[in-house]
């Protein structure tokens, strides 16, 4: 029972953290219009229109990287039954790994991937996992 709960943990993790992820970004694009005329609905219009991104554009992405995670591996810590810190560290991994193949397939400047890469995904994900008590001693 405890490798069901464990594989269910993970799994609804990566759902719920990948669902927080898109509300943050929906909610950015609410919140801080992009350019006029800027079309992300393909790489092709991103890239285009990336350069007339300023660093506000950049905030809630950044948010939604990070919060993902954290969200994600908190759910999954909570619902596993054993091996949590395990799980936490594979949570973080996935999420970087993600992070990883979105900082090299979407065009956006340097300093907003090294901030991405460095600050989102394993520092929050290491977070939710204490928050949600992966860390403590059996």
């Amino acid at each position: 029972m405890n490798i069901v709960r464990n594989i269910l943990g993970v799994v609804i993790g990566i759902v719920i953290g990948s669902l927080v992820n898109i509300g943050i970004i929906t909610l950015g694009h609410m919140l801080v219009p992009l350019p006029v005329g800027a079309d992300v609905s393909t790489m092709e219009g991103l890239a285009a229109a990336i350069s007339q991104f300023e660093t506000k554009h950049f905030i809630f992405p950044f948010l939604a990287h990070a919060g993902g995670p954290f969200v994600g591996t908190i759910v999954a810590v909570l619902i596993a039954a054993s091996h949590k810190s395990k799980i936490a560290i594979g949570m973080a991994v996935f999420f970087l790994l993600g992070g990883i193949l979105a900082n090299v397939t979407i065009p956006a400047p340097f300093w907003f991937k090294a901030v991405d890469l460095i600050f989102a995904y394993i520092p929050t994900s290491l977070i939710g996992a204490w928050l949600g008590g992966a860390f403590k001693k059996a």
